[in-house]
């Protein structure tokens, strides 16, 4: 969608784009500054593997002071991003044939990575009256001799669902009961979490052992173009992550390094202050989603994604055009409206679309009112 909204745009037409999942901000001065510093420092050479000690103790040390959990630097591998992280571990964990339980929606790559494991991927689904979360019945439901890992992510790509603390611990709880299940719990989304502080799931310590933490500085920190992320897990996984990313693109950017030590010691004011704009500009589409007639939306507790059911729609035509699906439906809200969003199957839930809203307030208000506008001619 991305790729075609840009083709428009090239064409002369005015495009609104809420397909990207990217902060609109700019990296914070003293992050850059550091990054700067260290290329006058010459910090141009190859790097360790798993990353510089100075970043990876000081991202232990963010996991101690912010989430009250205990892993050593040697427990820390930093990836040339989240999505490498991901990879990293799913690679190391899943064998051919294995299952990996993924809920839906889920983040697109997850899936794609199981496949590059030889994996088989097993889902549950969630629906948007439950806050797209999932319950601990349906998880030990899903859970077969062959299941090997669970994943997922809180606060969502792309709901915006946040776990809490006790919904987590129901999870946990069946995770006690299969020892041979692994956790991957993808945080990146951490900080943009509008209801109580961050929970992991790897505060239980009963299952801490099998839990590997996603997690990076693209969306807290508005460095998604500078591609660091990082796992946190047992000593044994982290060992082998450093092995595949050894064969793969060994230790990621030194500059970027550098400039992530800044930002894990830099403390979290510019952080809470964009977490405060997303929150406002979620109110803002909240409140003109609710005016569409047809959408049907939640109230996401973090991340900066809606992802409303559009099932109402499906069958109805205009000009000739009839949509069948949310897919079409995100096409036509391009061709029609001009406004660039993503169908929910590639995310695992072919009833929804996924809009972002990381975008300025008077271009959100525009998008809305073109997408009802468009919404409106379909009968």
């Amino acid at each position: 969608m991305a790729k075609l909204g840009r083709e428009l745009a090239a064409k002369g037409v005015d495009v609104i784009s809420l397909s990207f999942g990217e902060p609109d901000f700019h990296t914070p001065d003293y992050v850059k500054e550091a990054a700067k510093k260290a290329m006058d420092e010459n910090f141009t050479y190859y790097t360790p593997v798993s990353g510089y000690p100075e970043l990876r103790k000081a991202i232990a040390a963010k996991l101690k002071n912010e989430n009250g959990l205990d892993y050593d630097f040697s427990q820390i591998v930093v990836s040339t991003g989240a999505k490498q992280a991901i990879a990293n571990a799913v690679l190391c964990l899943v064998n051919p044939g294995e299952e990996v339980i993924i809920p839906t929606p889920y983040w697109v790559s997850y899936s794609e990575v199981v496949k590059l494991a030889d994996g088989k991927s097993v889902f549950i689904d969630s629906t948007v009256e439950n806050d797209f979360k999932i319950t601990p019945e349906q998880l030990e439901a899903a859970i077969t001799p062959k299941t090997k890992l669970f994943m997922f992510s809180s606060p969502c790509n792309p709901t915006g669902s946040v776990y809490n603390k006790s919904e987590l611990e129901g999870l946990a709880k069946v995770f006690e009961k299969h020892p041979e299940v692994y956790i991957i719990s993808d945080e990146i989304y951490e900080h943009i979490n509008f209801v109580d502080k961050h929970e992991s799931i790897a505060q239980f310590d009963s299952i801490k052992d099998r839990v590997i933490i996603i997690n990076g500085f693209s969306k807290a920190f508005a460095m998604t173009g500078w591609r660091i992320g990082y796992t946190a897990s047992n000593k044994e996984i982290a060992a082998a992550c450093d092995k595949m990313q050894g064969q793969i693109t060994s230790g990621t950017c030194s500059i970027t390094q550098k400039a992530g030590v800044a930002a894990s010691e830099g403390g979290l004011e510019s952080v809470l202050k964009m977490r405060e704009q997303f929150r406002k500009r979620r109110d803002l589409v909240y409140g003109l989603l609710k005016d569409i007639p047809g959408i049907k939306t939640n109230l996401p507790e973090g991340a900066f994604y809606f992802f409303p059911n559009v099932t109402s729609f499906f069958g109805k035509s205009y000009n000739g055009r009839t949509i069948n699906d949310a897919d079409e439906l995100s096409l036509y809200l391009l061709e029609e409206g001009h406004v660039a969003t993503v169908g929910g199957d590639s995310f695992g839930d072919p009833k929804s679309i996924r809009m972002s809203y990381a975008a300025a307030e008077d271009k959100l208000v525009e998008a809305l009112k073109r997408i009802k506008e468009a919404l409106g001619k379909l009968s």
